[in-house]
């Protein structure tokens, strides 16, 4: 499913460059269930965001299902991500002045899926994740752990081929990140593909294998 050759992201530093990430050569199947782990500071989240194609300023090559993404314009890039990745940030990224509902709808709607439809989805998910009851209110007006769930919900509502979580229980009691962890473990059994970042040995555990990355580099 994804295949990076040679990937790196550096800034100008002087008359010099600092490197993010260095030479990242890796390859997630589909399917598989993969943990990124390294101290703060390695590009871990720089990893996530390039495979995300959140950002774009960085060389070398990625291949995500076949498409070469290093070859595609800002809007191709946006629409690989609508149509295939659901994302899990470690700071939410909800839409404030949408309530949560209509957050959830978002990624439905990029969709060709009839607004019934979506409706009847978003009633699902609002069930299954236990907010039916914050449905109508906003982020603002929502715990850190409520809201962390809320975009988790939003992440997996569409059945994302590729799910990319950044920390994705940081936010949340231990009883509600098991919660979300067994989730991520039966959505993966059904054939998502996972790709996490966490410090936590018990998330990585729920994974297939982990990629260390240390200074940006891949540590073996």
């Amino acid at each position: 499913m994804i295949k990076l050759n040679n990937v790196e992201k550096s800034f100008p530093v002087g008359p010099a460059r600092y490197y993010v990430l260095r030479r990242i050569g890796i390859e997630v199947g589909d399917g598989e269930f993969v943990t990124v782990m390294g101290p703060s500071g390695a590009g871990k989240s720089t990893l996530l965001s390039i495979l995300g194609m959140l950002d774009a300023s960085w060389t070398g090559e990625f291949y995500f299902l076949d498409h070469a993404v290093h070859k595609m314009n800002a809007k191709q890039r946006a629409e690989l991500n609508k149509k295939y990745i659901g994302f899990v940030f470690q700071q939410y990224h909800l839409l404030d002045n949408l309530t949560v509902a209509e957050n959830l709808d978002i990624p439905l709607s990029y969709r060709d899926i009839k607004s019934s439809e979506r409706q009847a989805i978003v009633a699902d998910t609002l069930d299954r994740f236990h907010i039916v009851g914050k449905k109508d209110l906003f982020p603002s007006q929502l715990s850190g752990g409520q809201q962390q769930l809320v975009a988790v919900a939003r992440a997996v509502i569409a059945n994302p081929k590729l799910i990319l979580a950044d920390e994705p229980t940081g936010n949340l009691h231990s009883s509600q990140g098991k919660d979300i962890m067994e989730l991520f473990k039966k959505l993966n059994n059904e054939g998502t593909t996972i790709v996490q970042v966490t410090h936590s040995e018990t998330n990585a555990a729920y994974g297939h294998r982990i990629i260390k990355l240390v200074d940006g580099w891949v540590s073996n």
